[in-house]
């Protein structure tokens, strides 16, 4: 990985082939054109867990049309850090309820999850739309 500043409080990060571009925003003294690094961190966490519940669907031949994540974080502002987060997995009324908590335990098998801090909790839900 090679990490180089471009204008302003802009850090870029070449990787495999892609460049990954940070910025702060402007009350940090950047311009915001592009995600803080904070939040690409959160991103890949989100989207680590995405994958394996991706993954699991497909293997069990399960549309994930209509399956989305959200996560979000609540901050310990003591200890100025993340305390959890919580990620909810919404699939439609026709997901299979037997396997609510495997796709559960799918999304945390994420090794993005697993290099977290382990007093950081991590609150997952299957939500029915």
């Amino acid at each position: 990985m090679d990490i180089y500043f471009n204008s302003g409080k802009q850090v870029f990060a070449d990787i495999d082939g892609f460049t990954v571009k940070t910025d702060q925003q402007p009350r940090a003294g950047g311009n915001g054109g592009y995600p803080q690094p904070f939040s690409l961190f959160l991103a890949s966490l989100g989207a680590c867990a995405g994958i394996y519940v991706k993954n699991f669907c497909d293997q069990r031949n399960i549309s994930t049309d209509k399956v989305r994540l959200t996560q979000e974080v609540e901050y310990d502002r003591e200890k100025r850090r993340i305390s959890v987060v919580r990620l909810r997995i919404y699939v439609p009324a026709d997901f299979p309820e037997k396997y609510e908590g495997a796709v559960i335990q799918a999304a945390g098998l994420c090794p993005v999850k697993r290099h977290l801090h382990e007093d950081i909790g991590m609150d997952v839900q299957v939500i029915r739309k």
